[in-house]
Formats: structure tokens, C-alpha cells, sequence
């Protein structure tokens, strides 16, 4: 059985986004622990020139659940404008995220996989892709970049988290 551009990326994303979501949470019990605010977490950075905690799970839900829509329309726009600035906006982002995600008939990026797509940024054109290639090379690597950036952070700061936390639930067999 052939693989679907669905199956080789919702999945996936749903799976990281639920992990990354349950990583907010043992976020928000650390900084209660340790007496920290929770500033301390979303606005921490891994550098001086990378976003911070919170500008990476806007991210996963920009490139998960709004590519989803954008690829619809045939133009992808970052979106920089509903940054979560807390934890629980962090996680309502990624509840964002998920429930675009689920909502997407499987069937749609099929009838769509070879259409146009933009990456539009500031108003000018920068990239072309079809639906495929901007999912499966652009969206894909971004949504792992700023999902395992968002980890790195909470390990940076001291959280006791491992690859379990971030890979969440596997698709195992039943």
C-alpha cells in the first residue's frame, strides 16, 4: 500500500505536537518546583539569535496546522502575530494545532499534493513548491526543528526530560 502525503506527515506531527503539549505541562510543574517564573521558560532561548520557548511552539502550530490550511489556499505566510506568552497559550497553540490537524480530511492533500504553493513572506513570493514538496521539505523539517528546539530548551534549563518526553505515544501495533 502506497504511503499518502496524509500518512507521512499528520500523523507524526499529532504524535510530537501531543508530546511537546505534555512538555509544556512538565514545564510549568518545574518552574512551581523550583520557585521560577514561568517567563523563565517562555522566554528562554537556546542563543541570542534564536527564539525563545514560546516563539518555538508557535512554530510547531505554524507548521503543522496552518501549512495544513495554507497549502489549501496556495500560499504558506508565516504567521508571527499570536506568540503564547504563557503556558497555558502555549498550550492552547498546540491545542490550536491538533484540532486543525484532525480536522483535515486525509483525502484533501491527495487531490491537492501536485498543486501550487508560495511561500510568501513580507508581502513578495520567495519560494514555489507544490503541495508535496513544501510539506514533505519545508513544513516537515520545521515542525521537528522547532519541536526539538523547544525540548532543547527545557533541557538547557535543568528540566529532567528525556527522548521519551519528546517522541510522546508511538504508532505501535495493537
Amino acid at each position: 500500500m502506497p504511503l499518502t502525503l496524509h500518512a507521512a506527515t499528520v500523523p507524526t506531527w499529532l504524535q510530537v505536537t501531543a508530546a511537546t503539549r505534555a512538555l509544556v505541562d512538565k514545564a510549568e510543574a518545574w518552574c512551581d518546583a523550583n520557585s521560577e517564573s514561568a517567563e523563565a521558560i517562555t522566554g528562554a532561548c537556546l542563543a541570542e539569535n534564536m527564539w525563545s520557548f514560546d516563539w518555538q511552539i508557535n512554530s510547531v502550530w505554524m507548521h503543522s496546522a496552518h501549512a495544513l490550511d495554507a497549502v489549501q489556499k496556495g500560499a504558506f505566510e508565516p504567521d508571527f502575530t499570536d506568540i503564547p506568552g504563557s503556558f497555558d497559550a502555549c498550550r492552547a497553540k498546540l491545542d490550536k494545532a491538533r484540532d486543525g490537524m484532525l480536522a483535515l480530511d486525509p483525502d484533501t492533500l491527495e487531490g491537492i499534493a501536485e498543486n501550487n504553493v508560495d511561500f510568501v513572506l513580507g508581502g513578495t513570493v520567495r519560494m514555489s513548491f507544490t503541495v508535496q514538496n513544501f510539506l514533505l521539505s519545508f513544513s516537515n523539517p520545521n515542525f521537528f526543528f522547532h519541536a526539538t528546539t523547544a525540548y532543547d530548551i527545557l533541557r538547557m534549563k535543568g528540566l529532567e526530560i528525556g527522548k521519551r518526553d519528546y517522541l510522546g505515544a508511538p504508532a505501535i501495533k495493537d
